[in-house]
Formats: structure tokens, C-alpha cells, sequence
């Protein structure tokens, strides 16, 4: 069934309330949201409980007869008192409903000093709601800062993994280091998640993910390049996700790798999504098809929602309908500001039709917007009042120019900051005028491993290198890769301010210090088979008062 088709499959009256809320004017998000009826439609599309969920029938411990635990564990936006910790029940997790009835599922929990449980600090009860796909998301406050904990969930009989996590060091707290992984993009039928299973082991404080954490298209029975046997993969998997039950059944998917799983359970994620989590290179309210707003909106709300309950994530980032406050920023004591950044949810849509282009008027119109207005001013106001020794900007797509050809002029990405070039550079004149001096962006989206110095001009070679930016590979998307892609060669030549570039999957570790910051570049050989091993293609550093990567 074709993504236009399973859009039907929303009501006619959720269709027609969401055409009315627009007015037969020119699609508008903003106007989109603010009309009551509306808004009444998109909570109606997402199931989104109207009077309070403490009215749903309580389900008998006794019921649950398999392990409701099968999509782990995982904690999330370490704080310095405070960490969520998050599971979602599903004895059956290739089922609309994970196996469970329409009950709310007490579930309990404990954090502890210990792997053993002999220390506990924390415990409670929490509430599976079967409107939020009985997600549960604990907030642990009140704990000691800078420190290591354990924890665990119990459903029935049944208890959850262990999984370890932290909280970050108290407010003004001289932290010495912070180790970040930093991943994104894992398409599941492109190869399986060994970057993971070397992640999980890996000596990492905190991992960024930044986006494409899962892809709305379909899934072979085989599992694509991962070749399974035939039916492998059930058959429900095999068109686009579009509805709520699609995206809860494909996170459901995702997430039972064990790799995932894995990874997870060992170390605390700070997530954002880019475009696939929705779906391929949308742009605010405008599809990738040119769907009519109306009908996108209604997928938008449903992919927001199944996000949010599959993610470890605050109540602030719930969503409201197709409407999500993601951007948000994060302190690692006086070490490091991280503001982590939206660039889908309020971009202006990709000129010259997307994909690569030569720039031109539209293009460089200095009203488009990557970040929205509120974000972009967000940002720069953020950074006039940090006292951070390194500003972080973990986002989606490449920041730093980008030919693809030693000829002038070049082709650019239109998806990435190079199609919004009046937005980069209010991006970086806040930056100057705040007088940030230790810079670093960190990027998923591309499928390769990129090393840039961050130029307050990128058109002068000799201009100022306010920081750096970090592009992360791919987990899996492109499948095997290469170490040296066919255009690498033009790439290094065209774009003068790229130190590193390399074509295989993985991930990238960074570690924050009080003297210089280290980036590692980790690569396996292949994922379409498993067991890879894991290497260091290569390894920077950027100075404090010095900044450009430099070769350790």
C-alpha cells in the first residue's frame, strides 16, 4: 500500500477538520496550530487521551504471561541531580499494541549505587499508559551530582535489563573531561548495528544521537542486506510508515536489536532527529511529496508522538499535537554548553527543488530560515550568557560549506546549511559577537565521517577558525561504505577547511578537555555481515585558544 494510500486510513472528519483549520489560504503551520478545531483533530489523530488516563481499567499483573521488556531499557538528558529513565512494555512488540490490552500497567523501578542493587537511592511506581503505548518515562531527581547509578524496571513478575547511567556535575562544577559518543543514522535493512556493540563497551560519558534513528520505509521479510531467512521480519513491516501503530511497530523493530539494546543499556543518550524519524527531507509543513499540509501535519503529529515514547525524553519535549519543543540545552558544569538543535521542525523549504544545486537568488534569500526565528535567537542568546569553556552544537546536517566540484561556481547541498547560507551566517556573527571562542558542531545525515574547521568566512581559506565541526558516519545507512569514496579526492581539494573525510560506518567519539579536545574517528570494516571489528581511522585536536583540527 503506497504512503498516499495509508494516509486515507486517517477519518474523513480528521481530514476535513485538518483542510478547514487552514482556511483554503496558503499552507501556514503556525495558523495550522493555532485553530481550536484543529488542534482537537491532531490530538483525536494521535490518541491523545482528552480527560485524564486514570480512568482506564488497570491490568492484571496475572496478564502478563511473556516478557513485557523486550525493547530494553535506556536513560536520557543527564542533569546534575536528575536523569530520565525510560522502558516501553511490549510482550508482542510487532503488534499495534506490543500484546497489551487498553489497561494501564504499574510499573516499578529502582536506582541504585550498584549493578547488585544493594545501594538503592531511588524507587517508585510508575504508570504504562496505554495512550502513550505504555512508554513509561521516570524522572529520578534529587540525586548526587557527577556520579554513576544503575537501574531497572518491574512489570508483574517480570524485571528489565540493568541499565547504567549518570548525572551530570553540579552547576559551576571545573570538570576536568567529558567523553561524548556520537552517532546517527542506522537504517536497519542497510546492515547491522556492530558500531553499537562496540559503543556499548566503549568508555564514553554521555552519547549524542543525532538523528535518523530509524527510516520510514519499508522492510524486506529478509531484512534487507541483512539477509535473514524469508519471514525473518514479519510481513506488517513491508510499506512506509505513516499512521501512529506504523511508527510505534517500526521503533518497535529498531529496537529490539540487541546491538541497540546493548548500547542503550549502557550509557545515557541526548537525542535529536533530522528527517527520516518523519519522513525523507520534509521541510516544516511541506512534504517530501508536496502532500497537502493538511494530511502531512497528521503524519508529522503521529511520527512526534511515537518519538517521544520510544525516546528517553522530559515531559517538556512531549509533543503538542504536530508541534514539539525539541531544541533544548544541556551543562556539563563550567566545561561545556551543549545546545542541541531542531533543523526539520522550522526550516524553510529546500530551494531550487533540494538535492545538489548551484546557489543562486533563491537560495540566498536572506529571509530563509534552517532553524526558525525563536531557535536562531534561542541559540545566540544562550551563547552570550554561557560561562562554558566549550559551546556544543550537536545538529543534524553538514554546517560547513561543501563543493562537490573544483569548479567556481559549485553545486551545494540544498538540505544542508550550504541552502541556507543567510542563516549560517547569522549563525556565526552571534557567534563572534558573543565572543565564543572554543566552538564545536557535531553532525550526523551524510553517511561519512567529515573533519572541518569552521570558518568565519568559508569563501576566504585565510579568514578566522571560529571552531570545528565533527560529522559523524553512519551506524548502518549506505551499508558497507569505503574507506576512500570516489569523490574524496575533489571533495579534499574543493573545500580547503576539510581536514578529514572517510566513507565507512561507525561512530565517532569526542573527549572535552580543559587544554584541547580529541576527536576519534571509529570505523568497521563492514556491516552487512556481523562482528566487524572496530579501529581508529583517525584521530584531532583542537586547541583551547587555537582552534583547527590538528592531527594527534
Amino acid at each position: 500500500m503506497t504512503p498516499a494510500a495509508r494516509q486515507s486510513q486517517h477519518t474523513p472528519e480528521l481530514r476535513e477538520a485538518a483542510r478547514r483549520s487552514l482556511g483554503g489560504g496558503a499552507p501556514s503551520r503556525r495558523r495550522f496550530l493555532t485553530v481550536t478545531g484543529a488542534a482537537a483533530a491532531l490530538a483525536f489523530a494521535v490518541n491523545l487521551p482528552t480527560a485524564g488516563t486514570a480512568a482506564a481499567a488497570e491490568l492484571d499483573p496475572a496478564q502478563l504471561t511473556d516478557d513485557p521488556f523486550t525493547l530494553g531499557v535506556a536513560s536520557g538528558d543527564p542533569l546534575p541531580g536528575s536523569v530520565l529513565l525510560w522502558t516501553r512494555l511490549a510482550p508482542a512488540p510487532y503488534q499495534p499494541d506490543g500484546g497489551l490490552p487498553a489497561e494501564r500497567v504499574p510499573v516499578h523501578w529502582e536506582l541504585a549505587r550498584d549493578e547488585n542493587f544493594r545501594r538503592t537511592v531511588r524507587r517508585g511506581t510508575a504508570v504504562a499508559h496505554p495512550e502513550f503505548g505504555h512508554s513509561v518515562h521516570v524522572q529520578a531527581d534529587h540525586l548526587d551530582t557527577d556520579r554513576t547509578f544503575y537501574y531497572r524496571f518491574k512489570a508483574g513478575t517480570w524485571i528489565s535489563p540493568t541499565g547504567r547511567t549518570r548525572t551530570a556535575p553540579a552547576p559551576g562544577a571545573e570538570s576536568s573531561a567529558l567523553t561524548l559518543g556520537v552517532v546517527s543514522c542506522q537504517r536497519y535493512d542497510q546492515g547491522y548495528y556492530t558500531a553499537y556493540r562496540h559503543l556499548a563497551e566503549d568508555d564514553v560519558d554521555v552519547v549524542l544521537h543525532l538523528g535518523d534513528y530509524l527510516y520510514e520505509y519499508a522492510v524486506s521479510g529478509v531484512g534487507g542486506a541483512r539477509a535473514y531467512p524469508a519471514g525473518t521480519v514479519p510481513a506488517v513491516y513491508g510499506h512506509e510508515m505513516v499512521t501512529l501503530d506504523d511508527y510505534r511497530m517500526k521503533y518497535a523493530l529498531y529496537k529490539s536489536d540487541p546491538d541497540l539494546l546493548a548500547a542503550h543499556a549502557a550509557h545515557p543518550f541526548v537525542v535529536t532527529w533530522d528527517d527520516h524519524e518523519t519522513e525523507n527531507n520534509y521541510a516544516a509543513s511541506v512534504s517530501e511529496n508536496n502532500d497537502p499540509p493538511e494530511e502531512f501535519l497528521i503524519r508529522r503529529a503521529a511520527a512526534y508522538r511515537a518519538y517521544w515514547e520510544n525516546q528517553p525524553l522530559r515531559r517538556p519535549q512531549l509533543p503538542d499535537g504536530p508541534d514539539v519543543r525539541l531544541y533544548r540545552r544541556l551543562h556539563w558544569g563550567r566545561l561545556a554548553q551543549f545546545d542541541v538543535l531542531d533543523t526539520r521542525q522550522y526550516r524553510s523549504d529546500q530551494a531550487y527543488g533540494d538535492g545538489w544545486q548551484f546557489p543562486g537568488p533563491e537560495s540566498e534569500d536572506p529571509a530563509r530560515t534552517l532553524t526558525g526565528d525563536a531557535q536562531e535567537q534561542w541559540l545566540i542568546d544562550g551563547w552570550r550568557r554561557s560561562r562554558a569553556l566549550w559551546n556544543v552544537v550537536p545538529q543534524q546536517v553538514t554546517f560547513s560549506r561543501r563543493y562537490n566540484s573544483t569548479a567556481v561556481p559549485s553545486r551545494v547541498s540544498m538540505d544542508s546549511w550550504d541552502g541556507y547560507p543567510a542563516s549560517r551566517e547569522r549563525i556565526l556573527a552571534g557567534a563572534e559577537d558573543a565572543g565564543v571562542e572554543n566552538l564545536m558542531v557535531l553532525t550526523g545525515d551524510v553517511h561519512v565521517h567529515y573533519g572541518f574547521d569552521v570558518k568565519r568566512d568559508f569563501a576566504d581559506p585565510a579568514s578566522r577558525t571560529l571552531g570545528t565541526e565533527i560529522v559523524t558516519t553512519s551506524v548502518s545507512s549506505g551499508g558497507n561504505g569505503s574507506a576512500q569514496p570516489s569523490n574524496w579526492a575533489t571533495f579534499m581539494t574543493a573545500n580547503p577547511h576539510l581536514r578529514f573525510y572517510n566513507g565507512l560506518r561507525g561512530y565517532a567519539t569526542v573527549t572535552l578537555g580543559r587544554d584541547l579536545a580529541r576527536a576519534d574517528f571509529k570505523t568497521v570494516p563492514y556491516v552487512t555481515t556481523q562482528g566487524a571489528p572496530i579501529s581508529t581511522a583517525a584521530s584531532f585536536v583542537t586547541e583551547i585558544g587555537d582552534q583547527g583540527l590538528k592531527p594527534a
